[in-house]
Formats: C-alpha cells, structure tokens, sequence
C-alpha cells in the first residue's frame, strides 16, 4: 500500500504494550486515531503476535 511511511507506522502504534498481536496493535491504532490504511494493514497482518515495533514494522512494510 502506498502512502504509509514508518514514522507514521510508529505514531500510529505510539503507547502500544509488546508483545501484542494484531487486533491490540489495531485497537491502539484506532485510538491514535490513525488513517484507515494503517489500521486495515495492521488488520491483515497474518502474525498473530509481536514482540516490538521493528517486527509491526518488518511485517506491514515487507510486502510493498
């Protein structure tokens, strides 16, 4: 997807606990109030848990 950047990737999961998975990544987003592009992508993610931001990062940007 075009248009999402890391820096807004993290400031959209901004206060998110680790590890988390991808529905609790998703709600943190929402409540950052992130752009629908950022909270339908983290939705897809198809890892189920995250142990830090680099591997939300690695998971929503390696299919570009």
């Amino acid at each position: 997807m075009a248009g999402i950047t890391p820096p807004e990737l993290q400031k959209a999961l901004n206060g998110a606990e680790y590890p988390a998975d991808s529905d609790q990544l998703r709600k943190v987003a929402e409540d950052n109030h992130a752009p629908k592009e950022i909270t339908e992508r983290i939705s897809h993610l198809g890892k189920k848990e995250f142990q830090n931001p680099a591997e939300v990062s690695k998971a929503v940007f390696e299919n570009e």
